[in-house]
């Protein structure tokens, strides 16, 4: 006796095959990177080649470069407390689960139900059954049910699939988002903290000058009271003084505004926050990263806002796709259909519920198409066309943009490296200056207006060194900003006194090159 299965095993097998053939196919286009406008070597830097990017490289705590301990541990507080970097964290995890949502939306759901309880009649008591004579005392039924439901979408056309790459896309996109946040606040802190430092050394410079200008007001007084000077030199010597009291308390109150920044940025009230004093050292002790050999194709790499942008454009490609599917039918296995993808027990006895005669199921696909939309589906398309050509200018922008940040660094670098060893000759041409005219006051030959205007000059000069020095390591944590990260390989000597404008000299680039044509000494190299 041949015993028969209670599913239609060849319609249900053939149903799953089809399926499955049908959902290899996807509709809209595979994503392809677009080209971005890269030159082969930076306009100020005839030095900078393009070689193969290095993933071994550290973008990580590039601020170790100017050797501060101070800043290290600023920098330290950046991650557990800065808001903005927890906000952009906070995206990420909401970005990694609608990207897990997607990729569960490709599998099937399975669904459990079960109910059980009694039903029962009162019954006449009165009523005699002609049949047998008994009395209807009313009945008692039992009823168990136990439900499996399955429901799944096929993926015919790649709906789900494309959905899954635009979520994917999007979620390194917002980690790259979180690298930018991250490196966006760590400049800006560095750039905060030297300007404090900068601020510092011109308290110095200022000190001292009040010191000088002070002394000059007594001996200008006592030659006034004596009758040796006029009273013109001694109102211009309190001028000179007075004027230089004035910029202490500027000093002080840019200082006081630099040390707010740094605090928000780890994440401290302004008033819990202060710097110990900290001057910068001279320009032949000031450490100033080395310029690397740094690589144009590298940028698409290194900068996470590049990385960001692409990935963008991988996600609106995917949309398109996404879009596309809606011309399309969909099959779907779905319990709420008749008969319904269902199998499961019914019966009235627990005890005999899990047996053959108790066993019901139903499978049944759904197949739907929308016939007339008026133009809805095209314009969706369309619309997630215009979508991607714009992500695509915005890559574009965004590479072009990159490019011109390191040139404009470069360039900044290169002029005030040159531009501080004259700017010190000058300050101390002018230090010369001012005592040579107050030689010549004391010697009755100027008056005290020559000297005023000495002295000034010698003071704007050793200002003017003292904000270049500033500008200096400005320029160069842009250009690591710019370049996304630290650019030396581990154990690289990676401080300097002295930035070099090209990068690095002709004769390092051949021995880089010889390396890379040598063989792989390492381990299972």
């Amino acid at each position: 006796m041949t015993r028969h299965s209670p599913f239609p095993r060849n319609q249900a097998y053939w149903l799953i095959i089809c399926s499955l053939m049908l959902a290899g196919c996807a509709v809209g286009p595979d994503y392809e990177r677009p080209q971005a406008p890269v030159s082969a070597a930076f306009k100020p830097a005839p030095g900078w080649k393009i070689a193969a990017p290095e993933d071994d490289v550290s973008k990580g705590e590039w601020w170790k470069i100017f050797r501060d301990p101070v800043l290290n541990d600023l920098m330290a507080q950046i991650e557990p407390n800065n808001q903005n970097v927890a906000l952009y964290v906070a995206r990420v995890r909401q970005a990694q689960a609608q990207a897990s949502s997607a990729s569960a939306a490709r599998y099937p759901t399975l669904n459990f139900s079960g109910q059980g309880g009694r039903t029962g009649s009162a019954g006449s008591g009165n009523l005699i059954n002609p049949a047998d004579g008994t009395i209807d005392n009313g009945s008692i039924n039992n009823a168990v049910n136990f439900q499996l439901g399955l429901s799944w979408d096929a993926d015919i056309w790649g709906k789900l699939r494309r959905n899954v790459e635009s979520k994917d896309a999007a979620f390194v996109a917002s980690v790259s988002d979180l690298e930018n946040a991250r490196l966006s606040m760590q400049a800006q802190l560095a750039q905060s903290y030297f300007t404090v430092r900068s601020l510092d050394s011109l308290k110095v410079l200022y000190t001292d000058t009040t010191e000088q200008n002070r002394k000059s007001v007594e001996i200008t007084r006592n030659n006034f009271e004596v009758g040796v000077k006029a009273k013109q030199d001694l109102i211009n010597a309190t001028m000179q003084y007075r004027s230089t009291e004035a910029r202490m308390v500027a000093v002080e109150a840019n200082r006081a505004t630099q040390e707010a920044i740094i605090a928000t940025l780890i994440g401290k009230p302004a008033s819990e926050f202060s710097l110990a004093f900290n001057p910068l050292p001279g320009r032949a002790d000031l450490t100033v990263p080395v310029v690397p050999a740094g690589l144009p194709a590298q940028l698409l790499e290194r900068r996470p806002d590049i990385g960001a942008a692409e990935r963008r454009m991988a996600a609106a490609n995917a949309q398109i796709g996404y879009q596309k599917a809606a011309y399309f039918p969909s099959l779907t296995l779905n319990p709420s259909g008749l008969p319904g993808n269902n199998v499961g027990f019914q019966g009235s006895s627990f005890s005999q519920l899990f047996s053959a005669p108790f066993l019901f199921w139903g499978i049944g696909p759904s197949l739907a198409m929308t016939a007339l939309d008026f133009g809805t589906r095209a314009a969706a398309v369309e619309q997630a066309r215009g979508a991607y050509d714009e992500s695509v200018a915005t890559y574009r922008q965004t590479v072009l943009t990159a490019i011109q940040e390191v040139e404009t660094q470069l360039a900044t670098l290169r002029v005030k490296e040159n531009e501080a060893v004259s700017q010190d000759e000058a300050a101390d041409m002018a230090d010369r200056a001012v005592v040579i005219s107050l030689n010549r006051y004391n010697a009755g030959i100027d008056s005290y207006t020559n000297v005023v205007v000495a002295v000034n000059q010698a003071l704007s000069n050793r200002e003017r060194s003292i904000q270049i020095a500033n500008e200096r390591l400005t320029a160069s944590i842009q250009l690591i900003k710019a370049i996304g990260g630290s650019w030396d390989p581990p154990g690289a000597d990676v401080a300097s006194v002295k930035t070099s404008a090209t990068s690095v000299p002709a004769e390092r680039q051949q021995q880089q090159n010889a390396q890379q044509q040598q063989p792989d000494q390492r381990p299972g190299g």
